[in-house]
């Protein structure tokens, strides 16, 4: 009987864990296929969604653009000569201001009351030598009493004319047609020498600078006149005259151009903003211009993806040139070929396509 029980406990010893491997096995098994009707599975033979465009022969600047902005020709913050305490701002941020135009009044009461007394002391002074004069004529008194009176008046008119100097600085005023773009202190605070108050902007004339690479300063001339637009307004057309070709590289090996721009009537070009001035060609050139993002890079080649009888086409090209961010094709690309633009995201050669939108 022992040995019967020993031989079904070492059966159940060995049986139970293979039970137990078996239903895990089968429990792995039935989530793999779970898991395999879960993952998406790609249908290739659906088409895909993009954008497309139809090449054409497009005008090719031949040239260059090159990139700048513009900064006012004359830019000043204004400071009082004299301290005092701020009466009034006559001027707000933004507002258009004129040569000799009031900006800011300083207080100068105690100035005019120094020149109320200094006029009184004047008036006594003539006529102390007015008095001196015909006294020393009739010989009633000596000659020197009437040199100390004129020199006191002489004296009494300098301190007159430097209150009146003073409190004419007491009116602080534009020094050049302007706009106020900085408004650093208010009624109620002080002004003192050096510290600045106002800051007034002229874009009536401005400069603008782009970098040019040394391979391409031959292309300007000073005092020869380009034509230079701002990115915001492409459609005014401004002119500027070169007036300072860099003699020093920057850290990019390009030089410094700078032109000078007449603002327009409306003042429409603000300091800051950027632009572009565009070096012609002599003759206009037509070729197939296309978005450089639409280009590939496969083992060193140029590729794009066309569109032929409703698949995609894998095309290799040659680009000659970039403009901003358009490529010129040389080689690979006819007019009439469709272009795919956008929507390269499972895109493959040989796939169906279906376009969103054909240019």
């Amino acid at each position: 009987m022992k040995t019967k029980s020993n031989i079904a406990g070492m059966i159940l010893y060995i049986i139970v864990p293979l039970i137990i491997i078996a239903v895990i096995i089968l429990r792995l098994n039935s989530n793999k296929e779970i898991t395999k009707q879960k993952v998406y599975h790609y249908n290739k033979e659906q088409a895909i969604t993009v954008q497309a465009d139809t090449l054409r022969l497009e005008n090719i600047i031949d040239g260059n653009i090159y990139t700048g902005n513009f900064e006012p020709e004359r830019e000043s913050k204004i400071s009082a000569e004299v301290p005092g305490k701020i009466n009034s701002v006559l001027v707000d941020l933004g507002s258009y201001v004129t040569r000799g135009q009031a900006l800011i009044q300083l207080d100068n009461s105690l100035l005019k009351l120094q020149l109320q007394a200094t006029e009184v002391q004047l008036e006594g002074l003539q006529d102390d030598v007015n008095r001196y004069t015909v006294l020393t004529q009739a010989d009633a008194v000596q000659g020197v009493q009437l040199e100390k009176a004129a020199l006191g008046l002489k004296a009494a008119r300098v301190q007159k004319e430097t209150l009146e100097e003073q409190i004419s600085k007491t009116s602080i005023k534009a020094p050049f047609n302007g706009i106020v773009t900085a408004k650093l202190n208010d009624e109620g605070g002080f002004a003192a020498p050096g510290v600045p108050l106002l800051q007034i902007t002229d874009i009536a004339l401005l400069k603008f600078t782009v970098y040019v690479p040394e391979n391409d300063l031959h292309r300007f001339h000073l005092n020869q006149q380009y034509d230079i637009s701002a990115d915001v307004y492409p459609d005014i057309s401004l002119s500027g005259k070169v007036l300072m070709i860099g003699s020093k590289a920057n850290a990019g090996n390009s030089f410094p151009v700078q032109f000078q721009v007449k603002n327009t009537k409306n003042l429409d070009i603000k300091s800051g903003m950027f632009g572009k001035v565009n070096i012609k060609g002599k003759e206009p050139l037509k070729g197939i211009i296309i978005p450089s993002s639409a280009i590939m890079e496969e083992g060193g080649k140029a590729q794009v993806y066309l569109i032929k009888s409703g698949k995609a086409v894998l095309q290799n090209i040659e680009v000659s040139k970039a403009i901003e961010n358009k490529s010129v094709i040389s080689a690979g690309l006819q007019p009439g070929d469709i272009l795919v633009t956008n929507g390269f995201i499972n895109l493959y050669d040989g796939a169906n396509i279906a376009i969103e939108n054909d240019h």
